[in-house]
Parts: C-alpha cells; structure tokens; sequence
C-alpha cells in the first residue's frame, strides 16, 4: 500500500494561514491539505501561493489548486510545481482528457475532486486517467449543482459510483465528502462509518475534532479481527465459522481486513 493509499482522514488548512500549518500536522491527521481554493478568499490567493510550503511536517502534503479554466489555475499550476506536493486536489473534476493533459506537466499525482453531474457521469473515464491515483467526492458542491439533498439516500448511487469506478480503474478506493457539522462528533462518527460501509477509504476533514472519530470508523473494530483471524484458521474450502459458510470470497475479505492492522494475514 503506497503512502497515498494508505490516507484516511486528510485535514484542510487554508494555505494563507502558515501560522495553521505546525498545528494541523500535529492534530493527528494523517494528510494534510493546503487549500488554495474555497477556503481562501480571491484577494489573498497570490499570499496564500507564497506560504506554500512542506517542511512543517513528514506526513503527505497535499495542495488543492483551483480548477481548470479558473483564472488562478495556470498560477496555481506554477506554485506545486516548485513546491512539489506529495498529490493534488483538482476540483471541479469533469474532463478527463483535460486531465490527462495536466498530468503531462504535473510533478505529482492527482486526487480528482468529483462535485457535478458532468463530473459523475466521466467519473470512469476520469479514474481511468494517466496520473491520477484517487477519487474524492466534493458532496456539498454535487449536491449544489444538481439541488438535491445532501443526504446518505440522496446520494447512496453517487458514492456506490466513485467506489466502483476506482475498482474499475485499479485505484484506490475514494475519499468521501467532508460533514459540516462541527458541533456534533457524532454526525462526523456516522458519516465515516457509513463511507467506509459503501466501499470508501478515507474522509476529508475540516476540523481538527473530526480527524479522530473519522480514523476510528476506517480502522477494523476488534470484533471484526478476532472474526478474520477465525476465519483464516478454519481451513481450506467451504466450512462453518460462527454458524456461516465460509469459502474463499469470504476469506479476502478476511484478508483485507487484517492487511490494515499490525498483524497482517498469513
């Protein structure tokens, strides 16, 4: 499993906030995202390229540019290339041929931020794109443009669609849309838990208070170990663990889950 991969719960900091930086890399992320798009405002964009840096931290640095065809995109372009990220958030993802052509020029991966129809609909063809290594749902902005709901049931297809076109693709696994609520761990706890149920692999935070309820619901429960460790010393073939059959589907399950804690599957 690549560095990448292996992300779970990514953390915002707006990049014209250096001050952030340290504080953001020791809040038990295990990525963290500098943000030159939403979370800076149009008149402290040129400030916010300047602070770019990676030297606070050994864990991935990620930077979100702004999207193609935007007016900050081509400077946005120049400031990874000096600093040379360990991946970039591209929003606004629709365009795979477009895509393809950034990662001609890119130093780094790319994490394709899906937030539209159009963008969903190439969701396929985008995670099948030279150079990109990872989907990840921007919910709150796909549900702006089709004006929906931004509910689990609402968009139950949309996330089952990102996790199959990343199989498709043999990519990672995507990383599910942020929870706004802020007040509330619990709505970030079943969130994650629901993400990672559907097939998802990580989720983007925005508060430091979220990082640690988003870990634990992507880490096997201990329940889920001890059944894994059960199954894999049952034997070969078809037989009986707790009353249910296993056979060999059963047991790469088993196998992914043991893969993710410090005792790997024999």
């Amino acid at each position: 499993m690549s560095t990448l991969e292996a992300i779970r719960a990514p953390l915002f900091v707006p990049a014209d906030r250096p001050e952030r930086f340290a504080k953001a890399a020791a809040s038990g992320a295990d990525a963290i995202i500098l943000d030159l798009e939403d979370a800076v405002a149009e008149g402290a964009k040129d400030a916010a390229r300047a602070a770019l840096r990676r030297d606070f931290t050994d864990k991935p640095v990620i930077v979100r540019i702004n999207a193609i065809g935007s007016a900050a995109f081509e400077v946005d372009l120049a400031a990874v290339t000096d600093l040379r990220p360990d991946a970039i958030l591209l929003p606004k993802a629709e365009d795979a041929r477009q895509i393809g052509l950034l990662a001609d020029v890119l130093p780094c991966p790319v994490i394709a931020l899906i937030e539209s129809a159009r963008g969903l609909a190439n969701a396929r063809e985008i995670a099948a794109t030279k150079g990109v290594v990872q989907l990840a749902f921007g919910s709150v902005d796909f549900c702006a443009d089709l004006g929906c709901s931004h509910t689990r049931e609402v968009l139950a297809a949309a996330r089952f669609e990102l996790v199959l076109a990343a199989r498709l693709a043999g990519i990672a696994a995507p990383l599910d849309g942020v929870t706004v609520q802020l007040d509330d761990v619990s709505a970030t706890s079943a969130d994650a838990a629901y993400a990672r149920e559907i097939g998802m692999t990580g989720k983007l935070c925005i508060h430091p208070k979220q990082i640690a309820p988003v870990l634990r619901a992507f880490a096997p429960s201990q329940s889920e170990i001890d059944w894994a460790r059960r199954v894999l010393a049952s034997g070969d073939g078809a037989v009986q663990v707790d009353g249910a059959m296993v056979d060999e589907p059963v047991r790469l399950r088993a196998r992914s889950i043991l893969s993710q804690v410090d005792h790997p599957a024999p």
